[in-house]
């Protein structure tokens, strides 16, 4: 077997990180690695939670210093050669076959769960099949076939629909790539008390994403909301810009134009939160 196999020195182990994708995915993963000669696109093989596995270098080598996260990095263990990733393009058209055949034993056993991905790691040790499924699924039967089928591990993972909108990927809202196919890393809870803090109309199917949860962007701005908010006077408060007793109700207001909404004497004010401030007292106080 040819071997043309560069292992990386390991003198200068963990003083650099790189970032490696996967089988051309969006997204990229850190592993240390020391100062090599590794290039854009170059082959690495690398130690993850499934095994070992061949991925793509998709960044340039930077100091360890500039990692900021608090996860773990795994080094790379050396530079991919030919042989793996011959191994590797093989693994992926096997894969697409094992998918094919998967499907229709899913189909044959009446099981209620959609198959969304297939994939043999580099030394075909164990084929890792991802599915959806809104209730948990009986597959010991499926199990069965696909180890036969297969001479190989079989792991059957059931993922939830935010999961599922990560690997299946999209366009959001806002025109770009889906966040969670492309950098989140994890998926806060998102409730609704936070488009309600952001003043945002409760229409839940337009505060939906992809997977038919509150979309994960409520949470970018949610911060900023509650801080800026402190700056404008609470709804339904009554004000009065001059010393008599009319008064006027803060019906709305807006955060990103700071401009405030009043409501009274049968008007209707608009006006900035600066303007506001210079002229307009709580009404209690003038009283």
């Amino acid at each position: 077997m040819e071997n043309n196999t560069t292992n990386l020195d390991t003198t200068n182990r963990n003083e650099y990180f790189v970032s490696i994708v996967f089988n051309n995915g969006p997204k990229g993963y850190f592993f240390s690695c020391p100062n090599t000669d590794l290039a854009l696109n170059d082959y690495v093989i690398v130690e993850t939670i499934q095994g070992i596995e061949i991925g793509q270098v998709a960044s340039e080598i930077r100091p360890l210093n500039e990692f900021s996260s608090s996860l773990e990095l795994k080094p790379i263990m050396r530079k991919a050669d030919k042989d793996d990733v011959r191994r590797h393009l093989q693994n992926i058209e096997d894969a697409k076959s094992a998918h094919v055949f998967c499907q229709e034993q899913i189909r044959s056993l009446g099981l209620e769960m959609v198959l969304l991905s297939t994939e043999f790691n580099l030394d075909r040790s164990k084929a890792l099949f991802v599915y959806y499924a809104e209730n948990r699924v009986d597959f010991r039967d499926l199990l069965k076939t696909l180890a036969s089928e297969l001479h190989m591990r079989v792991e059957l993972k059931q993922i939830g629909s935010r999961d599922k909108a990560k690997i299946v990927g999209g366009i959001g809202i806002c025109g770009f790539p889906l966040c969670c196919s492309t950098f989140l890393n994890e998926f806060d809870g998102i409730s609704i008390s936070r488009a309600k803090n952001q003043m945002l109309a409760l229409n839940i199917p337009k505060l939906s994403g992809h997977c038919g949860k509150l979309i994960c962007c409520l949470k970018y701005e949610d911060d900023y909301y509650t801080e800026a908010k402190q700056d404008f006077p609470r709804i339904n408060s009554r004000y009065t810009n001059d010393n008599q007793k009319t008064y006027y109700k803060i019906k709305s207001f807006n955060v990103i134009n700071r401009t405030i909404h009043l409501e009274g004497n049968n008007e209707h004010i608009n006006l900035s939160l600066d303007d506001f401030n210079k002229t307009w007292k709580r009404y209690n106080e003038v009283k």
